[in-house]
């Protein structure tokens, strides 16, 4: 197997990107990783990036919202630096003998290989992720982690280990790319990037991703509050906890709840648990025992009542409507 080469270093050879795009795929992801290239070519004023879409066979691939795209199939790929992988959903219906054939051929020539939203599942099942750091998408981190020990998967919004880059959605996705338009073209013009689609940059990829967007009513304190709730869903903190952790005293936080989000802490704490084991019931096969555990809830009897006050079923009974 031939080196991998450095791609996150100054150069003025234009980097060769393959994308494979792969049926049930997002739009967000794959603009995600193509429209910062393209821009960092026009404001750069030079090709910094060249890059050609694949597809898993000889048809176009055909994203979640309808819209095909038309790619060379990956058998006949010609060699590139970097090889992103955007999957989405039915991904085990894509995993195929001879994809991961061909993502193991295009590695073993040096290529640097990146896994967005589910690319990072198709990469691992691959096995070329094995021994390296990685970031799926949050909905899919349990899953994730227990189907692939040999990886060691993060909760980052991304993450580059080497050769591998994975990112867990389409905003990640777009930090990660600003972050190489950094490695090689200089931090000013990575900011121009981001300028031009007027986006704020996350502080850095160990930003744990959110398992939900921000309340519009947030305060930075309450969206600080909310933060640390969501790290800790499983062992839920004290709210006198928290409000030390933010420098503030509990009477402080809870005015700040009521003012904002026109709730307690505590309320916003149980919603985003009950969110969460929502998701675990209507998504997974994990038996309820494990999702009263995993969202804090000490018994199941406490976990089934306040289940069914905020969903209006048993987590059986919306189970078994999800399938």
């Amino acid at each position: 197997m031939k080196s991998a080469k450095n791609i996150h270093r100054p150069e003025t050879a234009p980097l060769r990107v393959a994308l494979l795009v792969l049926d049930d795929s997002n739009m967000l992801p794959l603009a995600a990783a193509v429209d910062p290239m393209r821009a960092a070519n026009r404001l750069a004023a030079r090709r910094m990036f060249d890059w050609t879409y694949l597809t898993a066979t000889a048809r176009p691939a055909r994203l979640t919202s309808g819209i095909e795209v038309p790619g060379t199939p990956i058998a006949r790929a010609e060699p590139c630096d970097l090889l992103l992988v955007i999957a989405g959903f039915n991904l085990e219906a894509q995993a195929t003998p001879a994809l991961f054939a061909s993502l193991r051929r295009i590695a073993a020539t040096g290529a640097t290989l990146g896994g967005i939203d589910g690319g990072a599942t198709i990469l691992a099942s691959a096995g070329l992720l094995d021994g390296h750091r990685a970031t799926p998408h949050w909905e899919d981190f349990e899953s994730f982690a227990a189907r692939f020990p040999a990886v060691t998967t993060l909760r980052d919004r991304f993450h580059v280990d080497g050769a591998r880059m994975t990112s867990g959605g389409a905003t990640p996705a777009i930090d990660m790319m600003l972050q190489l338009i950094a490695a090689r073209g200089g931090a000013a013009l990575a900011t121009r990037v981001a300028g031009a689609f007027i986006y704020d940059a996350a502080p850095g990829p160990m930003r744990t991703q959110r398992r939900a967007a921000a309340h519009p009513g947030h305060s930075a304190l309450t969206a600080r509050a909310s933060a640390l709730m969501e790290d800790r869903l499983d062992a839920p903190l004290p709210m006198a906890e928290i409000a030390r952790r933010l420098g503030i005293s509990p009477r402080a936080l809870q005015a700040q709840f009521r003012a904002r989000l026109n709730c307690t802490p505590q309320a916003h704490y149980l919603a985003l648990r009950l969110a969460e084991a929502l998701r675990l019931v209507t998504e997974t096969d994990r038996p309820l025992t494990d999702i009263a555990l995993a969202t804090g809830f000490a018994s199941q009897a406490s976990f089934a009542r306040a289940f069914r006050a905020a969903h209006g079923q048993s987590a059986r009974e919306r189970r078994r409507a999800a399938r």
